[in-house]
């Protein structure tokens, strides 16, 4: 190669790495994240997660602060005053507002006997709330504040949608105010897990179907929203399991079963419950059957034993006595008065339900006509 062309190669290889730099510099100004480019396959050469498989990969780092962002204002800490007095605190989070007022939801224990209740923005500015309704067995309040008192809205999702492994995510204040705004994140560990909780100190007053969660629930973070990886409500924390040897439990209520009563809690109406017209004790309570002189095979483990039927009642219209043990309703099975709660509240007064029932050994089903359950 003569001089003259070798001048000329170096000069023309020059060019073509300056241009070739300039080239990739375009690219990486005009490329959100240049962490890998993919094909028509989809093959991510970086290895991160391909959210669009063409073009350019957007790479999800695990990090959920743009999700907490946007919901983090919607969420207060809640407490409880009784003559003036901190009786407790939990969590709660606006999901509404109207023309005046804006609309938090939380659970009804954390609520509970309150004469006054307040509110913690987190601006750390307290505010005073109205308790509209709060139902015991639903565990759900909603409470009222003024809307210039709302900084954010949370986004309503549901949990229908949502699969076991999905992260979730929950901001609350547990153990109290110093440690308001805590989030804590895991994965949703379970769906439709049927839980006994208590209403009145009885461990086996009620079941509820619940969102079980690994993330992270402590005693003030009641009330709270279990959310989505994008920072959507898909339920409301509401117990956990304490018992020292277990960890990582948590549960909420999804957020459609809430959802589909939250009228009747805004206008403060009593949620009205149908009921069978018995008194019933679980037929593990040997103690109680003996009370009520009734024997039955020791064989028998599950079901409701009835003690006594109440007159004008569906059930004093039925085939039922003294004594039957309730094991079905419709077709349900029954465990025990917990359960069976459960499955009736499921219907209205008026409905007619099946009754499956077990009377010296022999099963028989009768119809019964539910009347409304009034407080005495």
């Amino acid at each position: 190669m003569k001089g003259k062309d070798k001048i000329s190669f170096v000069m023309y290889l020059f060019l073509a790495f300056i241009l070739g730099g300039l080239l990739m510099y375009y690219i990486a100004l005009n490329t959100s994240t240049l962490e890998g480019i993919v094909g028509a396959t989809g093959t991510n050469i970086s290895g991160s997660t391909c959210r669009s498989c063409s073009g350019t990969v957007i790479v999800n780092d695990g990090s959920l602060s743009a999700s907490v962002e946007k919901v983090y204002d919607a969420v207060f800490m809640i407490r409880n005053y009784k003559n003036d007095q901190i009786q407790s605190t939990g969590s709660g989070f606006v999901y509404k507002t109207d023309d005046k007022y804006g609309y938090v939801l939380t659970n009804h224990h954390v609520i509970a006997e309150a004469t006054k209740v307040t509110l913690i923005r987190s601006d750390d500015q307290e505010i005073e709330g109205t308790v509209l309704g709060s139902d015991e067995y639903l565990d759900l309040a909603v409470v009222r504040i003024n809307k210039s008192d709302v900084i954010d809205i949370a986004v309503i999702s549901t949990s229908e949608e949502s699969k076991i492994g999905d992260t979730v995510f929950t901001i609350g204040s547990p153990l109290g105010y110093e440690y308001r705004g805590t989030v804590t994140d895991g994965i949703l560990s379970g769906k439709e897990r049927m839980v006994t909780v208590s209403i009145s100190g009885n461990t086996s007053d009620y079941v509820m179907k619940v969102l079980q969660t690994n993330a992270a629930v402590n005693p003030g973070n009641s009330g709270g929203p279990l959310l989505n990886a994008k920072g959507e409500v898909i339920g409301i924390i509401s117990l956990k399991l304490v018992q020292t040897e277990v960890e990582n439990m948590g549960f909420a209520i999804p957020i459609e079963y809430a959802m589909s009563h939250i009228e009747n809690l805004e206008q403060g109406k009593a949620i009205v419950r149908p009921m069978l017209g018995i008194s019933m004790v679980n037929v593990t309570d040997t103690y109680a059957l003996y009370r009520s002189g009734i024997m039955l095979d020791k064989s028998i483990t599950e079901g409701v034993a009835v003690v006594e039927i109440s007159k004008d009642s569906g059930a004093s219209k039925s085939d039922l006595q003294k004594g039957d043990v309730i094991v079905k309703i419709n077709d349900e099975k029954i465990e025990n008065v917990a359960y069976l709660r459960y499955e009736l509240y499921k219907y209205s007064a008026g409905d007619t339900i099946t009754v499956t029932y077990n009377r010296n050994g022999k099963e028989a089903k009768t119809k019964i006509k539910l009347t409304e359950f009034k407080e005495n």
